[in-house]
């Protein structure tokens, strides 16, 4: 059964405040002499909702136990219009009426209601404005080279230094072992075949701390070496940046080699990858950087080639690579073929990262002629076709964006009286390779050997299994003793 409620709230004894006794009784009045269960905060401010009974009102609320509340006067109950819009959505969703004794609120008549929606519109123009002036205020920070807000990178704690305009700011100061973790990743990395994966295993069995994980992974190694704070930036990260399309906020004489870089911008909440950054800006920040700025773009270019070229389905050991996952964890599963021959399956995720604790038992031999089966009778109910190269292809677009990084440094460039003429010419003849190894790559592609008009899957070569595979199958989750396929539908 529901029942009515009266909240009271005083944040000190004062000789004109009125006391928590008085404030119940006045609701209880306004009640008509029904009873009112008390809830009671003596000595906490209003500014915010961290208050032990009103939190025991909210539960109760929640709970649906009680129908009416009575407050003495609204800035008892809530000071923050904000704060109290959020509130009265709780209110409204589990049917609770609103009193202010004093005010002569009450959302149980029209009057009361069009109040409240007056209030809501203020609640909306206070959180945009807050919004703004943290926006703001990010924004001045960051340009005067200021860690302008939330955690330190890994690497970094934060300090204070004194900004050129005399306020002492927050910045980032270097923690010495965490920075020599960056910088062998970041060395390791651009060092011959290294991966990620590789690395992140390699850092994994020496007992290596991560970065907001248990351990390391893709992940956490992707954005570590795609972060610009651990740069010491110079013309050249200038200029690769300008090329992306970023807009560049500090002069040109900030980009001196020897401070981090900060890149900010709206992004989706579940785009946490630099990968479209033409919206985003970028300041020189007064801290130090940790990385030379020739290793720092060795880095992003073959970070780049691995987001253009994708490495699934290169195994060697069967053709549904790159197809099978892990049905507990989500992480690849990979083919280990011992001395004998035979091939066992493993997940990534537990002998690469100890994220997993599945250990499967599934055939491989036994997988693949079940899916091998069931391709062999979807081919058989395909049309006879020719196959055609298309004139645009996954690199089109690639190739294209190059030639508009191209365009920008040579906008930047023409409307510079500064910017250098050989780092403008280093700059352009890193995206002229990163063509011709785009070329080199669709080249490749397009001689690989042409399917025949009407396939027969048994006929096919290794290769050509994990094309036609990849065209009908989406993923096959693998779990302990069972396989399940996911067909593209």
């Amino acid at each position: 059964m529901k029942v009515q409620a009266a909240y009271a709230r005083q944040s000190v004894e004062k000789k004109d405040s009125l006391s928590i006794k008085g404030q119940l009784d006045l609701c209880q009045k306004a009640a008509g002499g029904e009873a009112l269960t008390p809830y009671q905060d003596q000595g906490f401010s209003g500014k915010n909702t961290d208050r032990p009974d009103f939190q025991r009102l909210l539960r109760d609320i929640k709970a649906d136990k009680i129908s009416k509340l009575y407050v003495y006067r609204l800035d008892r109950f809530s000071r923050s219009i904000a704060d109290f819009g959020q509130l009265w959505n709780v209110l409204q969703e589990h049917s609770v009426e609103f009193v202010s004794v004093t005010e002569n609120f009450d959302t149980s008549t029209p009057m009361g209601r069009a109040m409240l929606h007056i209030i809501m519109v203020f609640a909306q123009l206070e959180r945009e404005t807050t919004a703004e002036r943290v926006r703001d205020n990010y924004q001045s920070r960051a340009a005067l080279g200021a860690w302008p807000g939330g955690p330190a990178p890994y690497g970094f704690s934060i300090g204070r230094i004194q900004a050129k305009d005399g306020r002492m700011v927050p910045t980032l100061i270097p923690v010495p072992e965490q920075c020599a973790i960056i910088l062998r990743a970041f060395e390791e990395y651009a060092a011959g075949d290294m991966s990620l994966s590789l690395l992140a295993r390699k850092f994994n069995d020496e007992g290596i701390p991560c970065a907001q994980r248990s351990c390391w992974d893709n992940v956490s190694l992707s954005r570590i070496l795609h972060n610009p704070v651990y740069v010491n930036a110079d013309a050249q990260v200038q200029l690769y940046y300008t090329s992306l399309g970023v807009n560049v906020v500090s002069p040109d004489s900030a980009f001196d080699g020897a401070h981090g870089l900060l890149l900010y911008g709206k992004r989706r909440a579940n785009d946490r990858k630099y990968t479209d950054v033409k919206e985003h800006s970028l300041t020189v920040l007064a801290s130090p950087g940790i990385v030379s700025p020739e290793l720092f773009l060795t880095c992003q270019e073959k970070l780049s080639h691995n987001a253009q070229l994708k490495n699934a389905g290169k195994g060697k050991h069967t053709w549904l690579s790159g197809l099978m996952k892990c049905a507990d964890c989500g992480y690849s599963i990979s083919v280990m073929k011992d001395k004998s021959g035979h091939r066992r399956l493993l997940c990534s995720g537990r002998y690469n990262l100890s994220t997993c604790s599945s250990s499967i038992h599934v055939e491989l031999t036994e997988l693949e002629d079940s899916v091998a089966s069931e391709l062999e009778r979807l081919l058989a109910e395909c049309p006879e076709e020719t196959p055609v190269v298309p004139e645009k292809d996954s690199y089109t677009e690639k190739l294209a964006d190059i030639d508009r990084r191209a365009d920008r440094l040579l906008d930047a460039f023409a409307a510079s009286e500064k910017m250098d003429s050989p780092a403008l010419a280093r700059a352009l003849d890193r995206l002229e390779k990163e063509r011709e190894h785009l070329l080199e790559a669709r080249k490749r592609e397009r001689n690989r050997v042409q399917l025949p008009e009407k396939l027969v899957f048994s006929a096919l070569s290794f290769e050509e299994k994990k094309l036609v595979a990849a065209q009908f199958i989406e993923r096959i989750e693998i779990g302990e003793d069972s396989a399940e396929v996911k067909w593209i539908v």
